[in-house]
């Protein structure tokens, strides 16, 4: 059975494209859910201005993801992560935290543009890379640094806290000896 397709289906064809299915097919997923017409002089005017508002509709999302794309190519996003004293991560990182710094600069992408071969786990310069389409992509530079210290242990020692003793004096308002 011939039908003309009205959106681009999988495996099948493009939108305006006259295919030739089984009958069953055709009369069970394609027809119904309004995925392609019996082909006639009428159906195909129609779907001919159908193709032409996709195709409008498709030149202006790709005009917005090269604008995003260009709008990211070389930012430069800072992530801080645990690490020990050879520069090894002792988690990863990985899409998500990746989106997240980009967010915090007002760069919204999704976790699954971000191409990362496998996550880094090393301290360093990464090159990554956005993929918006097949042939749209954006590199961003992801400097991963140590966290400094956690709790007290990598504050100076000007900002640390006073000893108990210190502490508890000051706190009944007793003047301590020196």
């Amino acid at each position: 059975m011939k039908v003309l397709l009205r959106r681009n289906v999988p495996n099948l064809g493009k939108i305006g494209d006259v295919v030739e299915v089984k009958p069953g097919y055709a009369r069970n997923y394609l027809l119904p859910l309004g995925l392609a017409y019996r082909p006639s002089v009428i159906n195909v005017k129609q779907v001919e201005r159908e193709k032409q508002r996709y195709l409008q509709e498709l030149a202006r999302q790709r005009a917005e993801i090269e604008a995003r794309a260009q709008l990211i190519q070389g930012k430069e996003i800072t992530i801080s992560a645990r690490a020990n004293p050879e520069g090894h991560l002792y988690g990863s990182v990985g899409p998500a935290q990746i989106v997240a710094a980009l967010a915090e600069q007002g760069l919204f992408v999704e976790a699954e543009n971000v191409h990362l071969p496998e996550p880094i786990r090393q301290l360093d310069k990464h090159d990554v890379e956005l993929k918006f389409s097949e042939d749209i992509t954006a590199t961003i530079h992801v400097w991963v640094v140590p966290v400094h210290g956690e709790g007290e242990e990598g504050k100076p020692p000007a900002e640390q806290a006073p000893p108990a003793e210190e502490a508890t004096a000051e706190g009944r308002g007793e003047e301590t000896r020196e």
